[in-house]
């Protein structure tokens, strides 16, 4: 199995440590893993502000990077998301197509295409599991609290096999934090309200650690942790499932 590490820009930039651990737990796991070094944005930012007819270029740059592999795999569920859903090319949209079935968030390949049940990974903290809402109602990570269907949690089902790791519980396990991409840019005040709530949902709640699929979201609760001198850190799932003492 050759996998496609897709990651994406922002990770890159100022995540470097979760890119890290995504590649080496997966080598750990027995992947062969490559990663193509000229794969810049997916295009998501332009896409979600109304100027998707701009991202055309970023879509070729995606395929020309990855079409190549059987498996593309990015520890971030909005990126994959986007890819998923609006990756397209004009001179061969089913190639396009082919490659939006063939990406996969980390947390969904280890549960749905590897069905890890064992990690060997050693993390002992009281870690609070933020649920994105891209990961949640785009990816189906874990059942959505609105309805009326049996529980289920795919990072909640790795976290469990993590040795000396405490998952608390909060009052609101699938609230928004506010980021939303653009929408802190637009919406600042009702963003950063948002983020204190849950922020505050995890203090309250013990949390050593707020840990999520998407670094998006941590970003957004880490400056809010930062600004409020709160001991609380953020840490991506892929360091915690990497994590050894």
């Amino acid at each position: 199995m050759t996998v496609g590490l897709f990651i994406p820009c922002y990770v890159n930039q100022f995540y470097s440590n979760a890119a890290k651990a995504t590649l080496q737990l997966l080598q750990k796991l027995g992947v062969e893993v490559v990663y193509p070094p000229k794969q810049t944005c997916c295009g998501q930012p332009m896409a979600n502000s109304g100027f998707e007819h701009l991202s055309q270029g970023c879509s070729d740059l995606f395929i020309e990077n990855f079409s190549a592999f059987e498996y593309i795999v990015a520890p971030s569920a909005s990126c994959v998301l986007h890819v998923k859903d609006h990756l397209t090319s004009q001179t061969n949209p089913e190639l396009a197509l082919s490659i939006r079935s063939k990406v996969f968030e980390l947390v969904e390949f280890l549960t749905d295409v590897l069905k890890v049940e064992k990690l060997d990974a050693t993390f002992p903290h009281k870690v609070g599991l933020h649920h994105s809402c891209h990961g949640l109602r785009g990816l189906y990570l874990s059942q959505m609290s609105e309805l009326n269907a049996p529980p289920f949690s795919k990072p909640q089902h790795l976290l469990n096999m993590v040795k000396g790791l405490e998952q608390i519980s909060l009052d609101r396990s699938d609230e928004c934090c506010g980021f939303g991409g653009t929408f802190c840019i637009a919406e600042e005040a009702v963003s950063v309200k948002m983020g204190k709530d849950r922020v505050n949902d995890h203090i309250k709640s013990g949390a050593e650690y707020i840990t999520s699929s998407d670094l998006s979201c941590l970003m957004h609760l880490e400056g809010i942790l930062h600004r409020n001198n709160e001991k609380v850190k953020v840490i991506h799932i892929a360091e915690i499932l990497n994590a050894t003492l």
